[in-house]
């Protein structure tokens, strides 16, 4: 066997070491039954199933029929926009509240894409604030500060 698909390759490893992982980790837990689930049931069986997934595109990257790629180099820069946007949204969920902050969350990791495009970004930011409010606050009935605390518009 040859490797011919080296992204499928390395997405199939990253796939069964999380997927392990996370079942591993879940085993810690009481498991149950399938009838009457504890805490670590569904990680568990999640995580053997995103295992099972990554076997699978691990072992299509060796087929002849996989097409031939290469790994790019590392982007440093696309993780330290996706991962600090979101650590910024942290800090200012609760200055800002939930609108702005994820108006802000949204347009920051979207300088991370090659293809950005700001009127994208800002009708993609605007759709998840307007879906975030629908689904959190009045469908799950969670409390968050909706604008500005200084404000004091909640």
């Amino acid at each position: 066997m040859q490797l011919r698909n080296r992204q499928d390759f390395w997405s199939g490893v990253m796939f069964i070491a999380l997927g392990l992982g996370f079942a591993w980790q879940a085993s810690s837990y009481q498991m149950g039954t399938a009838a009457r689930m504890g805490p670590g049931y569904f990680p568990f069986w999640l995580g053997i199933v995103l295992a099972l997934l990554g076997a699978i595109v691990l072992l299509g990257s060796l087929s002849k029929k996989a097409h031939e790629t290469h790994v790019d180099k590392f982007d440093w820069r696309i993780v330290f926009l996706v991962v600090g946007s979101v650590v910024l949204y942290g800090f200012i969920l609760k200055l800002l509240g939930i609108y702005i902050s994820v108006f802000v969350l949204v347009v920051v990791s979207s300088l991370a894409s090659h293809e950005f495009s700001l009127k994208v970004a800002v009708a993609n930011a605007i759709f998840l604030v307007v879906f975030s409010y629908l689904a959190f606050v009045k469908g799950l009935g969670l409390i968050f500060p909706l604008w500005p605390s200084f404000l004091g518009m909640n």
